[in-house]
């Protein structure tokens, strides 16, 4: 269970840890800004992100969802489930469109490059990318993240051996100097803020990597590893940029700017992993949002994925300073509306989280190892299909996931044999007689 925890962990974080922690200037606009006070702001954010990403990854589990809208569909009402869905979508959209200025950014501050070389580079290549095996490409987009981990961590040990640095006289001219995100003007603001656009623009996948699992446990087990994460990263970034703050103010990709003054060659490599991750986060954000506008219309999806790259390279030239700093706040406070709605519904449904949890627990050690099963379960004695009847997923919905768990635990098994009635017929979470539908 824990094993697989780290695993969900750092799968979460992998969609987190994207190009705003790639350049930087999120860290330095919303924590640096605020001097010291900013280091608070990061305890205060991984708090929050804690909690997103255990409700996040929850709710995924539970409902077994392959896409966000189920979700926000089963645990709100109508408007709130609207405005949740809308916003993910105005993030895709947003997000997509700041890293095309991303792009050309980073090449122009590594290069001297014309700003519109590396959104015509970016553009070129998605348009391409959108014709071919995208799950391919991400798998290997994939191993660019851990890349990042190491340069941040480059970045912050040699900083933290090499720098001598008054805190407090540092706090002053942070203040004084750095430019901070609109809309956000004080320390606890900028820490939410930072959470709500970085959760925003992780809840549509994390939704997706609850529903891969069946164990309710582990998933859960999975947020709080990333949360703590979260906040490693978090800490070392910001206190990184805190440091070397004169060195960096005024870039538009500070780390990259630290690793060029640490080693040239660094920087080169840095350049191009961020460039990777700006691609990474571009096709991850477009890609999704042409899936989302064409499930009713799945032809359409090239032509609409088209007309927003294009509309998002245009957008692109307002530069991604200003993107970041005006159009970030807005998307973040956005973000804080759906871990609002979502961190609550966790809390009021734990016990309903809970029980599905345990059931799913004795459906596992029944099918694997009876004597795992807890004799102090109210579900020891039932059967499996009294368990696919108890659950909060029809009994079709129910016997899949087991069958597919118990798969990824131990090779090929089939339920077909076992008492598990597969003709449920109820069209969402249904509920047996001990259930609640959320």
């Amino acid at each position: 269970m824990l094993k697989r925890g780290i695993g969900i962990g750092f799968a979460f974080i992998g969609v987190v840890v994207g190009a705003g922690f790639a350049s930087g200037m999120e860290a330095f606009q919303y924590f640096v800004s605020y001097g010291e006070k900013g280091m608070w702001g990061i305890v205060l954010a991984s708090v929050v992100m804690a909690f997103a990403a255990v409700a996040f990854l929850a709710f995924g589990s539970y409902f077994q969802a392959t896409e966000h809208t189920r979700v926000f569909g089963e645990v709100s009402d109508g408007l709130s489930s609207k405005i949740m869905d809308w916003s993910a979508i105005a993030c895709m959209f947003s997000v997509g469109f700041v890293m095309f200025a991303g792009a050309g950014s980073n090449l122009e501050q590594a290069y001297g490059w014309p700003i519109w070389v590396g959104g015509v580079l970016m553009l070129a290549i998605m348009l391409l990318v959108g014709r071919l095996d995208v799950d391919k490409i991400s798998v290997v987009l994939g191993l660019v993240t851990p890349l990042l981990i190491i340069f941040v961590l480059i970045a912050s040990i040699w900083t933290f051996t090499h720098a001598s640095v008054d805190f407090s006289a540092q706090s002053e001219w942070t203040q004084a100097n750095v430019e901070g995100a609109a809309g956000a003007p004080a320390w606890w603001l900028g820490a939410l803020n930072h959470t709500g656009l970085n959760a925003l623009c992780t809840v549509s996948m994390a939704i997706v990597i609850g529903g891969d699992h069946f164990d309710n446990k582990s998933v859960r087990i999975g947020g709080l590893i990333a949360g703590f994460l979260y906040a490693a990263m978090l800490a070392l970034l910001v206190v990184t940029l805190f440091i070397e703050a004169k060195a960096v103010n005024g870039d538009d990709m500070p780390l990259l700017t630290v690793l060029f003054n640490i080693n040239p060659i660094l920087g080169q490599v840095m350049t191009w992993v961020i460039f990777l991750m700006v691609f990474n986060t571009c096709l991850g954000m477009i890609y999704a949002l042409a899936k989302r506008l064409t499930r009713n219309n799945p032809g359409r999806f090239y032509a609409v994925y088209v007309a927003a790259c294009l509309i998002g390279f245009v957008l692109s030239f307002i530069g991604f300073k200003p993107l970041v700093a005006n159009l970030y706040p807005i998307l973040g406070y956005l973000g804080l509306f759906v871990i609002a709605v979502l961190v609550y519904q966790y809390f009021h449904y734990r016990d309903l989280l809970d029980r599905e949890s345990e059931l799913r627990t004795a459906a596992v050690d029944l099918m694997s190892d009876e004597e795992n099963l807890d004799p102090d379960s109210e579900f020891a004695d039932m059967s499996l299909e009294e368990l696919a009847e108890e659950s909060s997923l029809d009994n079709e919905e129910f016997r899949e996931a087991l069958e597919s768990e118990l798969e990824d635990a131990e090779g090929a098994v089939d339920l077909e044999s076992a008492d598990v009635d597969s003709s449920g017929s109820a069209s969402g979470p249904a509920t047996g007689s001990g259930s609640t539908k959320i």
